[in-house]
């Protein structure tokens, strides 16, 4: 079983594994007088999983970019096998979560979405097994919004924005948008 790290990931410092998409300064929209709307979207690298790759950093860059000093952050992945969460980035702990997903969704399970015999829907010629990862989603999140006051994200003390790759490595996409003013 994979040994899960956290890999602390800030815009500054991608090593190749987090791209903006949508350039280093997106459009901000406005709705309203002082209201702003920023988004920005990741390209993130995955590893095989369990993974999990700590964005804290790249979420409070973003705020600072956007100017928001009081609202929201949304982290949002746009995938069903991969997730967002808040926890606590402790490596002893990280790996109790990867036995906890194991646990709930074994990778060598049967999932009749493996079998391709007979399953017909939402296929792709390099489809692979991962009921897993789907049905481990499902006690995950795919987005979590995050309170932004005086221009900080208001976190608890230990708590960290993880990305989540349940399934194989591949490109991910997400969402970070912040509202407010």
């Amino acid at each position: 079983m994979p040994n899960p790290k956290a890999a602390e990931i800030s815009a500054s410092e991608t090593n190749g594994r987090v791209k903006y998409l949508n350039g280093r300064s997106p459009a901000i929209q406005s709705a309203g007088t002082g209201y702003r709307v920023f988004n920005r979207e990741l390209e993130i690298e995955s590893g095989d999983a369990p993974e999990f790759l700590d964005l804290t950093d790249v979420v409070k860059e973003t705020i600072a970019e956007s100017g928001v000093r009081n609202g929201q952050a949304l982290v949002f992945s746009r995938h069903t096998t991969a997730a967002i969460k808040i926890n606590e980035n402790e490596p002893l702990l990280l790996r109790d979560m990867e036995h906890f997903l194991e646990r709930c969704a074994p990778k060598d399970a049967y999932y009749g979405h493996n079998d391709f015999a007979i399953r017909t829907v939402n296929m792709h010629e390099d489809e692979c097994p991962n009921g897993h990862s789907h049905c481990q989603h499902l006690i995950l999140n795919s987005s979590e919004t995050i309170p932004i006051v005086d221009g900080e994200p208001f976190l608890g003390e230990f708590q960290r924005v993880f990305f989540i790759e349940l399934d194989e490595l591949k490109n991910r996409r997400v969402l970070l948008q912040v509202t407010g003013i």
